[in-house]
């Protein structure tokens, strides 16, 4: 074969091979539906005349821990036969290879010994020949079974794996009589689980993995021929909706790659763009019905109060699962207490942009948390203030007589309208918000300004936030995802602001609130001096979705840092088709600056390189031409999905040799050897399982930069010297050795041939040179 034609046999079979499929099938019902379930499935009693017959995978596609779970299954299913010789007879087969007879139907007479030899059975391993097994049960019947005299009951527990034909010999059983169950255990295939069933196959076709759920859609199966029954008459079947997902590998555009094809026209190889793709698990959901029996219970009341759900324990009993505010009663009733000093001043959105219906969830936030943390011995005193085109102080701190007479003020508190204008409300809460409250010296406590908001800003708020922070007031924000942005700015750190979904989320962050109130912030490294570098993955394999939450990571790290040029220094270098510095060290000298900046730095696509965006920050961003700072800790973060980090563990490591600290943040379920490669002999690695996660690594991130900032540093790495000039050491400072045809401090200057010593930088007499540089103590040092 000519060498064109197998290069381009290679790529075809390199991009066309296709990733099987692993299916997952699971029910989704409500928390106190589950309740009802797991009560009913206890409340169930077979005594009928009935044979029934488990046949359990033991091959090695399901493993030794999947067949103890279908043990448990069959064994819980045994708590609910009426086992005997003239009533309910039981038998285990084991298959795998070949089928087993593990005991027979007419072997054991009582629940208890049924389940003892269940519990005895031995793993056998094997490869899945369910065919085999079904088979064997056509020719020789149910070992030790009544024939066709009682009904007969087929519960196979498999993954439906089987390495051979099974409909056909289902399909014959199931035209003798047998009922057949298919439960699945595992990742079962769904497709064979349907194929062994028998009709309608919503209603036998189960999942062991959730055991109470499986025996209760058994016996609510068996129910409708009388074979099974409630000890409760008032006990129904119940159509429930269901979600059976699928896990499937969904094939997705990645961009277009150089390649090369064979010529038919002449034997040569010709240079291509040709297409690429990159493979992604996505779960498919299959709505479906189930068919369970629930029965009356202690839930039916609805005892639980503050929305909290009821999940019934026996018959009579049951529990609260109560939202985080309201825990520790049966009935969800509130327990929190404000331990602090605090003056507490809400202010409350009242503008068009919110709408009536957020200013009404934002009072019934402040009504909820005043009735579950204020008490007649509580030292924190509340005040409430709305704003819109300018603020209205409608409860002055402190001035009420008790929590029923607040509540009753915020309930006569009016919806307004109007523009959003939070800076000019920020400005004068810190002016005039907490009026008398106000107090002096150290007799005065901790003061805080809680913003409710769903809508952004129509005036300047950074400018107010300063002034009100300059005046010691703690800023805390509470809002929608919409404004977080925003009231991180406002608040001047992610840590200040609580985010909620929908109304109930919104008062499950009464807790959080509390405890913000009361919690002094840990010192941090704000005042340390650092030039950081972050360096994100935009390929086609991380995705624009992924690059957002990547952007609001950062910009929720850059708030952690006192940006200005005496300080800490951002940069921002993105890869993917190509490499691209968004922005430099010394480009964005201010927080808001910089949060900007981050917002904006575009997102790439196509085929991404760690390793040559490491060289780009090696020659291009992390140099004294470029804003780096001589005796300066530098770090660099690199976020990234991993794929396209094989070529980066030489340019990372060609970095920390120049003194620049590198911090790997592998983002995905399995870290790949190139990701443990990159992050070197230190293993400066953070494993965050999904983009979405990265939020909750953010304090880890923060510290190991802190400790980056405190490393003592080499002034000469990376070399301040330009122009090859050469840096050395001297007395705990340094200073440049220039090449010919270059002088000054770093070497900057060009001079020409001619000029007099002490235009080089040099005294008359040739021997002193420029005075060293001095480092600069960085502050907190």
């Amino acid at each position: 074969m000519p060498p064109f034609l197998l290069l381009e046999t290679i790529c075809i079979f390199l991009f066309s091979r296709v990733p099987p499929s692993l299916p997952l099938q699971e029910v989704h019902v409500s928390r106190e539906t589950i309740g009802k379930i797991s009560v009913a499935s206890k409340m169930m009693w077979c005594s009928a005349a009935v044979d029934i017959l488990f046949l359990l995978d033991g091959s090695n596609s399901v493993g030794k821990g999947s067949f103890e779970r279908s043990k448990h299954f069959a064994i819980t299913v045994c708590d609910a036969l009426d086992i005997s010789t003239e009533r309910v007879r039981v038998g285990a087969f084991q298959f795998s290879s070949t089928p087993h007879l593990e005991f027979p139907l007419d072997s054991f007479s009582t629940q208890q010994e049924v389940k003892a030899k269940i519990k005895r059975m031995i793993f056998k391993g094997g490869h899945t020949d369910t065919g085999l097994a079904l088979k064997y049960l056509l020719n020789r019947g149910f070992p030790g079974g009544r024939n066709a005299s009682v009904p007969q009951i087929l519960v196979i527990v498999t993954d439906g794996k089987s390495q051979g034909h099974v409909a056909l010999p289902a399909k014959q059983l199931k035209e003798k009589g047998v009922t057949v169950f298919a439960v699945g255990v595992r990742f079962p295939r769904w497709e064979e689980l349907h194929a062994l069933a028998s009709e309608p196959r919503e209603q036998h076709v189960l999942l062991a993995e959730q055991v109470e759920d499986a025996t209760n859609g058994l016996f609510s199966t068996l129910s409708n021929s009388a074979i099974c029954s409630s000890t409760t008459p008032d006990c129904r079947v119940e159509a429930h909706p269901c979600e059976r997902r699928t896990l499937e590998m969904v094939r997705e555009f990645a961009g277009n790659a150089p390649c090369w094809r064979g010529s038919r026209r002449a034997p040569a190889v010709l240079a291509a763009h040709c297409p690429f793709y990159s493979w992604k698990r996505v779960f498919l959901a299959h709505p479906a019905t189930c068919y369970r029996t629930t029965c009356p219970g202690p839930c039916d009341s609805q005892p639980c109060q503050n929305g909290g759900t009821c999940v019934p324990e026996g018959l009579d009993g049951y529990q609260c699962l109560c939202p985080l505010a309201f825990g520790g009663e049966a009935n969800c009733a509130p327990k929190l207490s404000l331990e602090c000093r605090v003056d507490l001043l809400f202010l409350l959105d009242s503008s068009a942009g919110t709408t009536l219906d957020g200013f009404l969830r934002a009072k019934a936030f402040v009504k909820q948390f005043v009735q579950a943390v204020l008490s007649e011995d509580s030292r924190a005193r509340v005040g409430v203030a709305t704003y819109s085109r300018e603020l209205l102080v409608a409860v002055p701190v402190g001035e009420y007589q008790d929590v029923p007479d607040l509540v009753r003020s915020l309930d006569g508190i009016p919806f307004r309208g109007g523009p959003t204008l939070m800076g000019s409300a920020l400005r004068q809460a810190a002016d005039r918000g907490f009026g008398s409250a106000t107090r002096t010296g150290q007799d005065r406590p901790r003061r805080v300004v809680v913003l409710l908001t769903e809508s952004r800003s129509e005036d300047e708020v950074a400018g107010p936030a300063r002034h009100a922070r300059a005046r010691e007031l703690l800023l805390l924000g509470v809002g929608s995802e919409a404004v977080r942005a925003e009231l991180e700015e406002i608040t001047g750190s992610p840590k200040h602001v609580m985010v909620y979904s929908d109304p109930q989320d919104l008062l499950n962050q009464i807790p959080e609130l509390q405890g913000k109130l009361c919690s002094r912030q840990r010192p941090g490294c704000r005042t340390q001096a650092l030039d950081l570098v972050f360096m994100l993955d935009t390929s086609a394999s991380v995705g624009p979705e992924n690059f957002a939450q990547m952007q609001s990571f950062v910009r929720s790290c850059a708030l952690q840092f006192e940006v200005n040029p005496d300080v800490t220094q951002v940069g921002l270098v993105v890869y993917g088709s190509q490499v691209q510095t968004a922005f430099g060290l010394d480009t964005k000298p201010t927080q808001a600056a910089l949060l900007r900046a981050i917002s904006q730095a575009p997102y790439l696509g196509g085929v991404g390189s760690a390793g040559t965006a490491l060289l780009h920050i090696y020659d291009k961003v992390m140099t004294v031409q470029r804003g780096a700072r001589p005796g300066v800790p530098k770090a660099v973060v690199v976020l990234t999905g991993g794929r396209g980090a094989e070529d980066a563990a030489v340019p990372a490591q060609k970095l920390r040799n120049n003194g620049i600290s590198v911090l790997v943040m592998g983002v995905g379920p399995v870290l790949s050897e190139g990701l443990r490669r990159l992050a070197g002999p230190r293993d400066s690695l953070i494993h965050v399982a999904a983009y979405t996660d990265l939020r909750y690594h953010q304090d880890v991130l923060i510290e190991w930069l802190c400790g980056e900032a405190k490393r003592p540093v080499n002034l000469c790495k990376p070399s301040p010297c330009m122009n090859e000039g050469s840096c050395v050491l001297q007395n705990g400072s340094y200073r440049c050795e220039c090449r010919d045809g270059w002088e000054g401090p770093h070497c900057e200057n060009r001079f020409l041939r001619g000029d007099t010593p002490e235009a080089r930088g040099f005294h008359a007499g040739g021997q002193q040179p420029y005075p060293s540089q001095q480092l600069q103590r960085r502050p907190g040092h």
